[in-house]
């Protein structure tokens, strides 16, 4: 039976970009003005964190602004966010220096090259909604390791260590570091520990103020002024040049593209996860929906144009995302901008670019690495089931020790018979395949909904609460046209819940608590009240309270009528 086809109206529900959208609906000059100065914002924050990465990843400086430039305009111009911000992230950083390792240069460009193909396949067979089920101890003990990689990766530069190119793997380059300690450089650690300072000083008393920008030109300045024997941009890959990027095809090994799938697809799945975890805090920020397989379209064609142009694989970033949205930037064209900005500072600023210590660049990939670690998330998470445990804790160490593709395989193989073998603990208890449902009559009383306050409104959980269907407790709220005053969340028919379940329903309850929403869980089990006691998720009386039954759950909400 073939598939029916999708109607128009369907495909720009999930295709259209933003962009069109927002210029359907309007737009003015004060738009305009708000987009701007967001977009220059952001080009202030992305100019050094995109030569900073490039350099990490073991490439030339440009290419970084490049990628911002090329990949960040049609990730604006074409994605399904309207605040989304592109470029290359730090996430890649471990994988795309181990490819150019492997591969040269040419491997990598068409490693990103294949990778845009399949998040064009993935957006055009809709899978943007499946990549949300990824479990969260994967993609914490991912994110956790490749920060701990970004941070191993800088340390050459931090040190000012006088060695070859840093080994990809991971004990031959403790190996090799081990044993070029002890030449490490006074000036160039104290340039570095500078810019940390100076960075985290910012961000604690001054937030809003440029801080990256800020810490390398006070460390590009000091270190000039005093002749500070550092390592610079110049030194090591010459000048910057200021020119427009060029569309420019270098040589690609073809015949190696069976070897080379396994790092593209890695490429794509980063990219894929790292864009629609931007686009879902984004939608945070500001109230709105992305359409998830249209960015991952989007996200496919920046790849193939980043390649095309001797670029780096590029994604969402979730911190320049943040950052165009604290700064007043609404619509697309704020990233249209930021990529325009970059290239105006690319051109005017080329023949200062060569003076930045390498040592400022690796002090502010430090703070980015250690934002990066998500260090209360690991924690949350490890005080979950002890599978869970395992399964952050193993994809971790084989992030750090081995390769994130097989950190990525094994973490989720070992996160899928960890499902099955707690599906056959309650399979007995719970054969309901509903996930979330309106909490109608279930078999109770007919005038069940008759019997809820004013302002209370009540839903049923029937099934357990684990990775793959944590995240439809969002769209529960988004069924009201108001917030109510109270929320019952029935969960009588829930056997069990994960540290993903568990970490979706906080969400839900700090979303609940932003819009003044109280929250009463009835008819919890022990395994759920046990997990939840044990990650810290407990009644305070006020905002969340727990009742034994739906009826008592009623009675609660009563008290607190108005």
């Amino acid at each position: 039976m073939s598939m029916p086809l999708p109607s128009l109206i369907e495909l720009q529900r999930l295709y259209e970009p933003k962009l069109l959208t927002v210029l359907r609906h309007g737009y003015t000059i004060g738009n305009l003005r708000l987009d701007l100065v967001a977009g220059l914002t952001v080009a202030v924050v992305a100019l050094p964190l995109a030569m900073a990465l490039a350099i990490a990843s073991g490439v030339a400086p440009e290419k970084g602004l490049h990628t911002a430039i090329v990949a960040g305009f049609l990730i604006s111009f074409l994605g399904g966010s309207k605040v989304q911000i592109g470029g290359p992230t730090a996430a890649f950083i471990p994988v795309v220096f181990a490819v150019i390792q492997k591969f040269d240069y040419g491997g990598l460009i068409l490693c990103t090259l294949l990778a845009g193909l399949m998040l064009i396949a993935a957006g055009l067979m809709r899978l943007g909604t499946l990549m949300k089920y990824i479990p969260q101890p994967v993609v914490t003990g991912f994110t956790a390791g490749i920060s701990v990689s970004i941070f191993l990766s800088q340390v050459k530069d931090l040190l000012g260590l006088r060695m070859g190119a840093v080994p990809a793997e991971f004990f031959a380059r403790m190996q090799a570091l081990a044993q070029h300690i002890a030449g490490a450089n006074s000036s160039a650690a104290l340039v570095a520990l500078a810019c940390v300072a100076f960075v985290v000083a910012l961000r604690r008393w001054r937030p809003a103020w440029p801080g990256f920008l800020i810490a390398l030109a006070i460390g590009t300045a000091c270190s000039t002024w005093l002749s500070l024997p550092v390592e610079t941009i110049a030194s090591r890959f010459g000048a910057v040049p200021a020119a427009l990027p060029q569309f420019h095809i270098p040589h690609i090994p073809f015949e190696r593209t069976l070897e080379m799938l396994p790092s593209a697809f890695t490429i794509a799945f980063l990219a894929g996860i790292e864009s629609l975890l931007s686009a879902v805090v984004a939608d945070g920020m500001t109230g709105g929906r992305h359409r998830s397989n249209g960015e991952l379209l989007a996200q496919g064609v920046a790849n193939v144009a980043a390649a095309l142009f001797g670029g780096l694989p590029a994604t969402g970033a979730i911190a320049r995302t943040a950052v165009n949205i604290r700064a007043g930037g609404r619509t697309p064209v704020a990233g249209i901008a930021h990529a325009g900005f970059l290239l105006l500072f690319m051109l005017l600023l080329a023949p200062l670019m060569g003076y930045v210590p390498l040592a400022a660049l690796a002090g502010i990939l430090v703070v980015v690495a250690w934002q990066m670690s998500d260090v209360e998330s690991f924690r949350h998470l490890m005080k979950g089931p002890i599978g869970d445990r395992v399964v952050l804790l193993l994809t971790f160490a084989l992030t750090v020790m081995f390769d994130l593709t097989v950190a990525i395989e094994v973490g989720l193989v070992l996160a899928a018979f960890l499902f099955m073998h707690r599906m056959s603990e309650v399979v007995e208890m719970q054969s309901s395949n509903s996930l979330i449902e309106a909490d109608d009559d279930n078999g109770d009383a007919p005038d069940q909904r008759a019997q809820l306050p004013p302002g209370v409104e009540a839903f049923q959980i029937s099934g357990p609460l684990f990775f793959a269907v944590a995240n439809r407790l969002d769209e529960v709220f988004n069924q009201f046209p108001a917030p109510p005053r109270c929320f019952i969340l029935r969960m009588r028919g829930v056997p069990l819940i994960d540290a993903s379940g568990v970490t979706a329903l906080t969400q839900f309850l700090q979303r609940c608590e932003r819009h003044g929403t109280q929250v009463i869980l009835s008819g919890l089990r022990s395994q759920p009240r046990q997990i939840l006691a044990q990650m810290h998720v407990e009644q305070d009386g006020d905002q969340l309270r727990f009742a034994k039954d739906f009826a008592e759950a009623i009675a609660l909400a009563r008290e607190n009528s108005p």
